[in-house]
């Protein structure tokens, strides 16, 4: 596949992204601290390679994220890129009574998150993206993170999602409609959570982490069809898993940002082997195979250094012959109703 062709993101946004994207979790020093200058040249690699998505959010590294994405983009010319960030959270500085949490990171700036879906948060947490970015537009803004997996239980999720409708929604559906941004979406890990807000708003996307990937396709019942219908795009992240399917099953290897457990150890290494009979590497294999769903428009894995940039193109671009997927469905390690590349 050729990483730099491109598809419109939603029926009504009028974008354009490649289907590879940029994902800007890691370069927020997501499992360890990353030289700056290092950082920023790995977005500058991808904008160079032709990638025209960009994705961060105020809750990688705090805000390092942002800061790193917006001094590599900057100095590009602004309709060179399309740009995405989030809201759900604003950064404060720690104090005596609230000490600095990394909050799930190894590094970051020095502020702590505040989850906050009202309207006064979100327009806060776009003025300090637009400061940290130093970027005065923004393409797409994400409802992040209002899930059950987040907040602990379903009755804080209800509690925050009745705040984003009534405050974040309302504040991007304004800023959509003024023309101020593109396309506004949801970021979530729960396919059943995107089902809610699918029928709670009017969304152009979903930006789906790791629930339909060449390990689990559980968004393809019911969320992946209504997708279509609506002319909803899905922004693909985490297609890795956190890890596992870039690493292969090896020890020590991360699924859904954990030590993965034995049973997701098998499964990886059966998929592993059927990609070996087809020359064919495990991590080409599973950046590709979302894309076979026509309601997936791109794919954000992250990169922390040019190579890995590269090395992603390569990925994309690698040819996968037919007999793998078949093979992997006679293995019983493919859904049956999972539509697949070419």
């Amino acid at each position: 596949m050729n990483p730099n062709s491109t598809r419109k993101l939603s029926a009504k946004s009028g974008l354009d992204v490649s289907i590879l994207g940029f994902g800007g979790g890691p370069i927020g020093d997501q499992y360890k601290q990353h030289d700056n200058d290092v950082a920023i040249e790995t977005v500058v690699a991808a904008h160079e390679a032709g990638l025209t998505l960009f994705d961060t959010s105020p809750h990688y590294g705090s805000g390092l994220s942002e800061h790193r994405t917006g001094a590599a983009l900057r100095k590009k010319p602004r309709d060179s890129y399309i740009l995405s960030t989030k809201v759900g959270r604003y950064l404060v500085p720690p104090t005596e009574d609230e000490p600095l949490d990394r909050d799930g990171f190894t590094g970051g700036l020095e502020f702590n998150r505040k989850f906050d879906y009202t309207r006064d948060g979100t327009l806060r947490s776009i003025d300090q993206s637009m400061a940290r970015l130093g970027i005065s537009s923004i393409d797409c803004l994400i409802i992040h993170d209002c899930d059950i997996w987040t907040h602990g239980t379903r009755e804080a999720y209800e509690f925050y999602f009745k705040q984003a409708m009534e405050g974040s929604y309302k504040v991007l559906h304004e800023l959509r409609d003024q023309g101020v941004i593109k396309a506004i979406g949801v970021g979530i890990n729960e396919v059943d959570i995107c089902m809610e807000f699918a029928n709670a708003g009017e969304f152009d996307f979903f930006l789906l982490a790791g629930r339909y990937t060449l390990l689990e396709q559980g968004a393809l019942g019911a969320f992946l069809p209504l997708c279509v219908e609506r002319g909803m795009g899905i922004m693909l992240g985490g297609p890795y898993n956190s890890g596992i399917l870039a690493t292969g099953a090896v020890e020590g290897a991360r699924y859904n940002y954990e030590l993965a457990p034995p049973e997701i150890m098998d499964r990886v290494s059966r998929i592993e082997a059927v990609c070996a009979r087809h020359n064919v590497p495990l991590a080409a294999a599973a950046l590709q195979f979302p894309l076979g769903h026509e309601a997936v428009k791109c794919i954000i894995p992250g990169a922390i250094s040019p190579d890995e940039v590269q090395q992603n193109m390569a990925l994309m671009a690698h040819e996968i012959p037919a007999e793998l997927w078949a093979e992997l469905r006679t293995e019983g390690l493919l859904n049956e109703q999972a539509p697949v590349p070419g």
